[in-house]
């Protein structure tokens, strides 16, 4: 199909456009930005007068809950709700059950994501056999099978030696090592952010040196073995201290921040409000801050949905016994939207639009991200004034389960295009 989308206006942060551009698609790529293509006759026109034509969404963190979990979502509730929300790519932690550590299971997983034709779906692969941080994974043939990356999830390593060797095999073959900074031990039982309000609540607490023990010991490793980690969701702002401090000192290094953690804060628990429990906890206004200001300065490199659907058996349940996690991909533009409103400079929608596309594309190693000529065909489109209340109903996900029900949020997704092909319009 051959599409022309004309009257938008053009928000390619990776290559510096803000301007209004028509945009052409053919054979699943842009074939030209601003003029026609020789001989080019649209199949379909799009009239984006008085929206934005950005690059697809790409997410860091989507938990699809297949296979193993299809009681709390499934792939396709999920990448619905991924296209609604504009995501055109997600990557994939490898806790789903069976985990991610056989070749076999990958493909299986990326060839049900293709068939869908809807969102681009792309694994990471586990670190060690099973996430029982024994024995390293093959991860030779993992890549092979289509993973971006190798990670433990939630899991913590305890033999930090196990660590290393995973890190110096990564480095040996090129791969990134993801890993989320949560030492094994402290906090262990934790379900709050150590602090007033937890104790306060009767909560028990992760205190923020859980998340800077880990990096202490990452970048040791990381400095002897010389690999590049992605660190998913920093939580803290001692944490962003240490990251901005790696990275002048040259380590391989990027990360990540959940679109939760930028916003909300441990006051936000309320009065044992569940969906609030998060993993990482939502910590205090300071460590918000921090995050925030992170971002701003490039310390903290992308913004992730750290989507992670579950259901109402293991949700509508005390503070203390719910399950963690929250929906999160349809909330991702407007909450990065809404970040940018309130940090940026101008009206910040191309601040906004490098965290969520062009950054971690890049982090990922995808091609997506940007609108130029031969890219692939992946874009959001769309109205960044439009305001919308996020109600349960109204989401696409089988988790209904988020922090901002009720709020009023900018910007609403018109149309989604993967691979050229217009996969969600809005009416």
């Amino acid at each position: 199909m051959k599409l022309h989308i004309k009257n938008g206006r053009l928000i390619d942060p990776a290559n510096g456009i803000d301007a209004s551009r028509d945009l052409y698609l053919a054979d699943g790529k842009i074939a030209a930005v601003g003029a026609a293509p020789a001989g080019f006759q649209a199949d379909r026109t799009i009239d984006a007068q008085g929206l934005v034509v950005a690059p697809g969404l790409v997410d860091l963190s989507a938990r699809l809950r297949e296979p193993g979990y299809e009681y709390k979502a499934t792939l396709e509730s999920e990448l619905q709700a991924a296209i609604q929300g504009g995501v055109t790519s997600l990557v994939c932690p490898p806790d789903t059950d069976p985990v991610l550590d056989e070749p076999g299971l990958v493909e299986m997983l990326r060839h049900r994501a293709r068939s869908m034709n809807q969102a681009h779906v792309y694994p990471l692969g586990a670190l060690t056999v099973g996430l029982k941080g024994q024995s390293l994974t093959e991860m030779a043939e993992l890549t092979d099978a289509g993973c971006v990356g190798f990670s433990q999830a939630d899991e913590p390593i305890l033999d930090t030696t196990v660590l290393m060797r995973a890190m110096q095999y990564a480095q040996t073959f090129g791969y990134t090592v993801w890993l989320r900074a949560q030492d094994a031990h402290l906090g262990r039982n934790g379900i709050a952010h150590s602090g007033p309000i937890a104790s306060r609540l009767g909560l028990s607490g992760v205190p923020v040196m859980a998340e800077t023990i880990a990096l202490y010991t990452i970048f040791e490793l990381m400095r002897s073995t010389g690999a590049r980690v992605h660190l998913c969701r920093i939580s803290s702002a001692a944490g962003v201290a240490l990251v901005r401090a790696a990275k002048k000192e040259g380590l391989r290094l990027s990360c990540d921040v959940s679109a939760h953690h930028v916003h909300l804060t441990d006051a936000d628990i309320g009065f044992f409000d569940s969906n609030a429990r998060m993993t990482p906890p939502l910590r205090s206004q300071r460590d918000r801050d921090a995050l925030r200001q992170g971002l701003m300065d490039g310390t903290v490199d992308a913004i992730c949905s750290d989507h992670t659907p579950v259901d109402d058996d293991e949700k509508l349940l005390p503070f203390g016994e719910a399950s963690p996690g929250a929906t999160g991909l349809e909330l991702l533009l407007s909450l990065a939207l809404k970040w940018a409103e309130e940090d940026g400079k101008g009206d910040g929608l191309s601040q906004a639009i490098a965290k969520i596309s062009p950054a971690p594309a890049q982090l990922a190693g995808l091609a997506g991200g940007r609108l130029e000529e031969g890219a692939p065909a992946d874009l959001c489109i769309f109205d960044p004034e439009a305001r919308w209340t996020v109600k349960a109903a109204a989401l696409a996900s089988q988790g209904k389960h988020t922090p901002f029900l009720g709020y009023e949020l900018r910007g609403q997704v018109r149309h989604t295009i993967v691979a050229g092909q217009v996969v969600f319009s809005r009416p």
